[in-house]
């Protein structure tokens, strides 16, 4: 079982997290801008590994905040309070991947210490603020000091399945963060939490290989807050989904060169007893259409599948190895959070 340490990128890819301390790293143990601050460990099963993550707590009885990328993938979850090293098993209430914000519940959970918001609208250049996380994805929780250095900035990340998404009204600062860090808190100098830890950049592009970055980017805590309001509320929307995520039970990639067909998303691999494989599917085919819906490229079939539910059937249009065209309904099983 590999270990990965989650941290948003150009490229949401699994990364390695690196257990070396690295010299001259500004990260320290917490103090009590830690309070509410807990380690997010994931469980990758079709992926054979882990990741790791953190996120803030925002109720006594268990409702955490943490980055989306954190939880992408996770067939189970299970969030660990440092301070008092009890773990509690976790369920994603919702999430909104084009924002990068999930919102976790822990179960049997009671009387925790919550993190204390802050105004991110009043943040500036050269205020001195914290990152505080779970760097390296080691299990205990970091802080590094740094200055915010710019406001109102934009990325733009892709995932593995091909999603382009921009990241807007970021906070970037100096501060010193590794993969593990995303869903962790940015704090003012009053220990209040002004934004989410969600990206970093170094020499000049957005990369978290494990090394330490020159600076993090946050999500403004109020837009944060904002987006898990809603998602407790139950509102889905075109960007937030609520409860649990359809599951195809494929693994796809581009069509190539070798490909049954010119168009649609290549089967690279099938669930064993899942749906698709039950429907007839199998690795090598091509899926054309989902849902009545024209598939163009992989990353059209995760976008259909997150309006469905868990149970519903679907209609699915492939193209056999050999070449033969064919219709199977699917149906839908309850799977990880995309």
């Amino acid at each position: 079982m590999r270990l990965h340490a989650r941290a948003l990128l150009l490229t949401l890819a699994c990364l390695t997290a690196v257990a070396a301390t690295v010299a001259g790293l500004a990260h320290a143990r917490s103090s009590a801008s830690s309070d509410g601050v807990v380690v997010i460990t994931a469980q990758l099963g079709f992926q054979n590994g882990a990741a790791a993550g953190t996120g803030m707590v925002l109720t006594p009885s268990g409702r955490v905040l943490t980055n989306n990328h954190v939880i992408a993938g996770a067939t189970s979850v299970r969030v660990t309070v440092p301070k008092t090293h009890r773990s509690y098993t976790a369920h994603v209430v919702g999430y909104d991947m084009a924002d990068d914000v999930a919102v976790l519940k822990l179960e049997s959970a009671s009387g925790l210490a919550t993190v204390t918001r802050g105004s991110s609208s009043s943040i500036a250049v050269g205020d001195t603020v914290t990152a505080v996380g779970n760097a390296g994805g080691r299990g205990s929780i970091t802080t590094s000091a740094g200055k915010v250095t710019r406001v109102g900035q934009t990325i733009s990340v892709s995932d593995d399945h091909g999603r382009v998404e921009q990241l807007a009204d970021l906070i970037e600062a100096s501060t010193r963060v590794q993969p593990g860090d995303s869903g962790g808190a940015l704090v003012d100098s009053n220990g209040r939490v002004v934004g989410m830890v969600t990206a970093a950049s170094a020499s000049r592009r957005f990369r978290f290989d494990g090394a330490p970055s020159n600076a993090a980017f946050a999500i403004r805590i109020a837009k944060a807050f904002g987006i898990a309001q809603q998602i407790v509320s139950g509102g889905g929307s075109a960007n937030v989904h609520i409860g649990a995520t359809a599951f195809m039970g494929v693994s796809v990639g581009a069509v190539d060169g070798s490909s049954p067909a010119t168009s649609g998303a290549l089967i690279a691999g099938v669930v064993p007893d899942g749906p698709a494989d039950s429907a007839g599917l199998a690795e090598g085919d091509v899926i054309t259409a989902v849902g009545g819906k024209g598939i163009t490229a992989p990353s059209d079939i995760s976008t259909i599948l997150l309006t469905k539910k868990p149970g519903s059937r679907i209609a699915v249009a492939y193209v056999e190895r050999s070449g033969a065209k064919h219709t199977a309904t699917v149906t839908l099983a309850s799977g990880p959070p995309q």
